[in-house]
Order: structure tokens, then sequence, then C-alpha cells
């Protein structure tokens, strides 16, 4: 009798489902669990809150942020590019290699350029 793949993936999900389910039952029954006012107080490095936690930021802070990790992870994605190039050159690709990139940097710079134009990039 030959088992399939399916039969091997259906036992490693039943096998980790139960792992994970026996320990987050047994990790509730044996924790230690005294729940008291210090406990329920906000902690902020010691200090007393001084504000709610329902503080509104200014949109543009999250923009910000998520521009940069655009960017950042779009940076990333020239590594592999970097690593295939020179097998590239070799094999006599050297134009394909130099007009992706250029393609790929394009659009990146439209997307700054874009970013820019519509003053997502003000900070104040």
């Amino acid at each position: 009798m030959q088992n399939s793949n399916g039969a091997y993936i259906a036992l490693f999900l039943v096998a980790g489902a139960i792992f994970v389910l026996s320990v987050v039952t047994l990790s509730r029954l044996l924790a230690p669990s005294r729940p008291g006012s210090s406990k329920r107080r906000p902690y902020e490095c010691g200090e007393v809150p001084t504000t709610g936690a329902w503080v509104q930021f200014n949109v543009r802070y999250y923009l910000f942020a998520m521009i940069f990790v655009l960017f950042d992870v779009e940076a990333a994605f020239l590594i592999p590019w970097a690593v295939a190039f020179r097998t590239m050159v070799d094999d006599g690709m050297l134009l394909l290699a130099a007009v992706d990139v250029l393609v790929f940097l394009g659009v990146l710079g439209s997307a700054l350029a874009y970013a820019w134009r519509k003053g997502a990039l003000k900070w104040v």
C-alpha cells in the first residue's frame, strides 16, 4: 500500500493542530494567574499616563512610514538582480539585464516623484 503526499500533509496538519492545542491548554492550566489592580493598570515605562490611549495622529505619519517600507522592500528586490547580473552578462544578456533594472528603477522613480508631488514626503 502506497501513501500519497496528501496523506502526509494531512497527517502533519493534524499533528500540528494537536500540538498547538495541547501547548495552549497546558499553558492555561499550569501558568500562575494572580490578577490584581496593579496588573490591570496601563504600563508605560513606570510613568503614569497623562492622556487617554486613543490619541489621533496625523495620517501623514502613517503614509510616510508606508512609503518608507515600500521603497525599502523594493530596494531589497535589487539584491537578486545584482546576484544574477554576472550570470546574465556571462550568458550574453547584458542589454536585457540593463533594460530590466532600468525599467524597475524607472517605475520606482516615478512612484517617488508622484509621492513627492502629492506632498506625501512632507513631515510637518
